[in-house]
């Protein structure tokens, strides 16, 4: 039995009319899939299929949670998953997926695998910068960030959403004592000769 077998839904035996599959995804199907960026999740899918003799019109819903890494801090990242997928399938004489809206599958299959569907609709979920709101960071992590930021390397945009979020971290009444470096002191005496000139 393989990986997906359970998301097969049996076409061929479908009568006339409406059907409905639930399936519940967590971090094994992703895992499974080999997903890099989703590490959980915690989906309820549910699929409705209508047999309309040789058409088979699908829709899949989509809920729940799947956690990324934030892509600041790398903390965890929990992201709200509510999408729909809807397609029609149809039996012809070979596999052919060039349209949006239609899937011919091969005569010969009973069933269709609608594993990687769901997979596919989850992944188009995912923002291309998944982070943290503001404010939301791990503050070790966004210190680290800006003690070691390079000026002149980063946009306009990301360098105005770093002074955000520094401004957030250091407006906090949070003091982290770990954070403060400790200075040489023959600087602080450079500093002296450099503060009487």
């Amino acid at each position: 039995m393989g990986k997906f077998s359970a998301y097969k839904l049996p076409l061929k035996s479908l009568s006339v009319g409406s059907h409905e599959f639930d399936y519940h995804l967590d971090k094994k199907f992703f895992e499974d899939m080999e997903s890099a960026d989703i590490h959980d999740a915690d989906l309820n899918i549910h699929v409705t299929v209508v047999a309309k003799n040789d058409l088979y019109e699908l829709t899949i819903d989509i809920t729940g949670e799947i956690t990324l890494l934030c892509d600041r801090c790398l903390d965890d990242l929990q992201w709200p998953v509510d999408t729909t997928y809807h397609i029609y399938v149809k039996y012809g004489a070979d596999y052919n997926d060039d349209s949006d809206e239609l899937l011919e599958i091969p005569e010969s299959d009973n069933y269709l695998n609608i594993a990687y569907m769901i997979y596919d609709t989850v992944a188009l979920t995912i923002p291309i910068k998944h982070v943290h709101p503001l404010g939301k960071c791990n503050r070790a992590m966004s210190s680290l960030l800006k003690k070691h930021r390079a000026p002149g390397n980063i946009s306009e945009e990301d360098g105005e959403m770093m002074e955000e979020i520094i401004d957030d971290i250091e407006n906090t009444d949070v003091a982290d004592s770990d954070n403060e470096a400790t200075t040489d002191p023959r600087w602080d005496e450079l500093k002296k000769l450099n503060d009487n000139n």
